[in-house]
């Protein structure tokens, strides 16, 4: 049996206090938020792409997220101000995002591990820290994807697709990234280049 107050999940209404800080003032789906988001991230990206930036540094970490989301939230670029329930407590943002960096610049002078593994666990660390009020996951895989780049290998496919969109890929990027919580960064490695 259907239920008939479910609604289709791109219909899904953004919730009010939401949309308080949304730019756009037309919109009020999901599917609207999700498309006009895409829009940002991928111009974002081809801004950080064609350009030499220092993908290791607080400055361009605002910028990266600012560009991603200028046009879509108020609030892009600027650390979250409120606690939640994954990240770090709002007052120890700026300390683990300098330790997460300092880590990635002394990982790459030192070659450590490969090129990848110091992506991604250079992503593991930024999406543990979730500076921002919302699109840490989407920020943190760029940001991977712009180191990965500098040291001359090819963008991570994520998993191939949408994350936000697809369940099962989600639960399985979810499994990797708690895999990394426990040290072991096999999967989190597998899922990026998957």
């Amino acid at each position: 049996m259907t239920d008939l107050h479910r609604q289709a999940g791109d219909a899904t209404l953004v919730p009010p206090d939401k949309r308080a800080d949304l730019i756009p003032s037309h919109v009020t789906l999901r599917s609207e938020l999700n498309a006009l988001e895409q829009d940002n991230i991928l111009s974002a990206s081809i801004w950080a792409l064609q350009r030499r930036h220092d993908p290791v540094s607080e400055s361009f970490a605002r910028k990266l997220h600012r560009r991603m989301f200028r046009r879509v939230w108020r609030w892009a670029g600027q650390f979250r101000t409120t606690d939640t329930n994954l990240g770090v407590d709002r007052t120890l943002i700026q300390p683990r995002l300098h330790e997460a960096m300092d880590n990635a610049r002394f990982w790459v002078e030192h070659k450590t591990c490969p090129p990848d593994e110091i992506a991604v666990r250079f992503h593991h660390a930024l999406v543990s820290v979730r500076p921002f009020p919302d699109g840490n996951g989407r920020w943190s895989r760029l940001m991977a994807d712009i180191l990965a780049y500098r040291l001359g290998r090819p963008r991570f496919t994520w998993g191939g697709g949408e994350l936000a969109e697809a369940g099962k890929m989600r639960d399985k990027y979810i499994a990797a990234l708690k895999a990394a919580d426990n040290h072991d960064f096999a999967p989190l490695l597998a899922f990026a280049r998957s």
